[in-house]
């Protein structure tokens, strides 16, 4: 997936990737792309580009952040207008484990679930339309969006920006063919655990439903 948006914004002017990026993490929970598009992966390249100074990384940092804070309050919006309906579409009750892990949290943990959603994809999509569906209040739900979102952004955008870095020093000392044989190494490492984690998921969910509610019935919503 990294390999695919990299090809995807390679060329392009810097406006315009700074415009797909900020698109890409506002829609993942606003639009909830984020079922099949995490958000990281946007702002890890993003920070792999400004090491290649095709960025300015300061202002990536500022475009991340509002776009992830502003996504997740229209998901908010989303949730509090629509409520227990939401929970009906068919992309809510295929992860009804996760929706119901989602919803456990938010009681045990009220807005402090906001921020440990942010670092998990399918919560991260899910968490902003179940806390307004919840009715928590929307200023304790801001101030938890800004924290995780911030925190968020920074980590996996500098992630990006110090393996790019680290990139190019290494194409220095030993050759740009072997380090690109590391990246390539190093992606497909990321490509076995990422299908290794979605397939664990999928049997943890399949275990979820065979042990829960009968497979129809609509997932549980909150008081």
């Amino acid at each position: 997936m990294l390999e695919q948006f990299n090809a995807l914004v390679d060329g392009l002017p810097p406006a315009l990737v700074y415009l797909i990026i900020a698109a890409l993490v506002f829609a993942e929970a606003a639009l909830f792309v984020g079922f099949v598009f995490p958000g990281e992966t946007a702002i890890v390249v993003g920070g792999v580009l400004a090491s290649q100074d095709v960025l300015s990384l300061p202002l990536l940092l500022v475009i991340a952040v509002v776009a992830a804070v502003a996504g997740d309050s229209v998901g908010y919006e989303i949730g509090r207008k629509y409520g227990p309906r939401l929970l009906d579409v068919p992309m809510m009750r295929k992860h009804r484990s996760k929706v119901t892990s989602a919803q456990e949290l938010i009681r045990r943990r009220g807005a402090f679930a906001v921020f440990i959603g942010r670092f998990t994809a399918l919560l991260r999509a899910l968490m902003p339309a179940l806390a307004g569906s919840s009715r928590l209040p929307y200023p304790k739900f801001l101030v938890f969006n800004v924290i995780g979102g911030v925190t968020w952004v920074v980590t996996f955008t500098l992630g990006g920006y110090f393996a790019g870095t680290a990139f190019e020093h290494a194409a220095k000392l030993a050759g740009r063919g072997l380090a690109i044989g590391l990246a390539v190494a190093a992606v497909v490492a990321l490509v076995v655990w990422s299908v290794r984690k979605h397939r664990r998921e999928s049997r943890e969910e399949a275990g979820a439903q065979a042990d829960g509610e009968p497979e129809g019935e609509p997932a549980r919503t909150l008081p």
